[in-house]
């Protein structure tokens, strides 16, 4: 009996967890619409629904209705396979996730650990899309995702090493309580170096400008996925804005404090300790979400030399620099 009503939580945690996220992805498309007109000047999406509120529904429809091609030349089982791919490793690395206290699908003691070796997996997605498409825009699109993982996987690592040394811990929920008792309540502080690095990391892991080199519209079409249409197109988006959720979450459980806010401001205010810890969760993701569409809508992309000097030349040692500190402060001070 025990272990049906175990399993009927996880179902509905999964249930629950699944259609946030995809709740979240129709309306953060929306939202990236509307944020990057108002800085560019125009109104973005307006004539479906009040203020084209029903905007994501009808992409949705659109999407779902549009013919599925596949290339003449292309290898078709890994061309039909390579979307999915991306889409479970993208939605498995919400299982670690805890959105608030005990609210986690699977709360393991290598929760980083896992997260980090399932968000590197959907590279494997556009490796094999690149290749199976027998296209020469798809296949640099693919090439270059790899290179880019390479470049920037490692560096997003190391970035997180130190979180782990002050919270003494790989366990998601342990992170958030050690930034709790620190007495700056988050570790972005102390940490700001590693922040840094994994903030550069995580626009390069998610292919978002200025890194968006594997999809250049203006050199490559559309990179990896130019061969797509319909449903399997709109898993490829679908991946990309389930990354961009994983990363933000990350990044406010490793360095904002996740569902907490710092005592010293529930101290000063008392106020604030009434507020759900859903909540302040919500507003940092949505915070680090706003980030990406702002430096979308900011920067230009960058020349490939760049990107690669970036990677290798800057934030892998500023992570070893970061590495070396914490580990220094950890053991002497």
């Amino acid at each position: 009996m025990d272990f049906v009503i175990t399993l009927a939580i996880i179902v509905i945690k999964i249930a629950v967890v699944f259609g946030a996220v995809l709740f979240h992805v129709a309306y953060a498309t929306y939202f990236e619409r509307k944020i990057i007109g108002r800085m560019q000047a125009r109104y973005g999406p307006m004539e479906v629904g009040p203020h084209g509120l029903l905007q994501p529904f009808a992409d949705m429809i659109k999407l779902f209705f549009k013919e599925d091609i596949a290339p003449a030349s292309a290898d078709r089982p890994l061309f039909y396979i390579a979307p999915a791919i991306v889409v479970i490793s993208a939605m498995t690395a919400l299982s670690v996730l805890p959105f608030f206290d005990r609210f986690v699908i699977a709360d393991i003691d290598i929760g980083l650990l896992f997260l980090l070796v399932i968000t590197s997996l959907s590279v494997y997605g556009i490796v094999i899309a690149g290749w199976a498409s027998n296209s020469k825009y798809s296949f640099l699109g693919g090439l270059r995702s790899a290179a880019q993982l390479i470049s920037y996987e490692i560096a997003m690592g190391l970035s997180l090493v130190g979180v782990m040394l002050m919270a003494g811990s790989l366990n998601l929920s342990d992170i958030v309580r050690a930034q709790h008792q620190h007495p700056l309540g988050m570790f972005a502080f102390p940490q700001f170096l590693g922040f840094f690095v994994f903030v550069v990391a995580a626009f390069a892991e998610t292919n978002r400008a200025p890194f968006d080199l594997p999809e250049a519209e203006s050199e490559l079409v559309a990179g990896y996925f130019t061969e797509y249409s319909g449903f399997r197109f709109a898993f490829f988006f679908l991946g990309e804005y389930v990354a961009m959720l994983t990363m933000s979450a990350v990044a406010a459980l490793c360095f904002l404090g996740g569902w907490t806010i710092p005592m010293f401001m529930t101290n000063a205010m008392p106020f604030l300790s009434y507020v759900p810890g859903i909540i302040w969760f919500l507003v940092k993701v949505y915070a680090f979400m706003f980030f990406y569409y702002w430096i979308r809508a900011t920067l230009p992309r960058y020349r490939y030399d760049q990107l690669m000097a970036i990677g290798w030349k800057v934030l892998m040692p500023l992570a070893f620099v970061n590495v070396l500190i914490t580990a220094f402060a950890k053991r002497w001070l």
